[in-house]
């Protein structure tokens, strides 16, 4: 059984909540919302609500600001991240298949090997 729970695209977090989940503030998840990169649902009394995706989406925004990216930078990766994912289940779904350089669940390096 199958429940909203399970929907990776379901807003079930406040941002109190998701922020303590992932390690941020909420004025951080704020300022996804106003560089475009997250755009949370609203509850009925107007309050932010956050889906899993969208919490995973500001996880690697944090990795990549930590790592010296800006942040208007770092959201245009992880959008171009997200959406060769989201090409990449398509082509799954269709019936094709992905080579393992063509893995978008590994993460791009933005760091200079050492």
């Amino acid at each position: 059984m199958s429940t909203a729970f399970d929907d990776a695209d379901y807003p079930a977090y406040t941002m109190g909540r998701a922020a303590d989940m992932i390690g941020v503030t909420p004025a951080f998840l704020r300022s996804l919302g106003a560089a475009g990169l997250i755009e949370p649902e609203r509850s009925g009394g107007g309050h932010r609500r956050y889906s899993r995706h969208q919490l995973q989406l500001a996880v690697r925004v944090r990795q990549l600001l930590d790592e010296g990216i800006l942040l208007t930078a770092a959201c245009r990766i992880v959008t171009l991240e997200d959406r060769l994912q989201a090409a990449h289940r398509r082509i799954l779904d269709l019936g094709g298949t992905l080579t393992p350089e063509d893995d978008a669940s590994r993460p791009t390096p933005t760091a200079p090997a050492a």
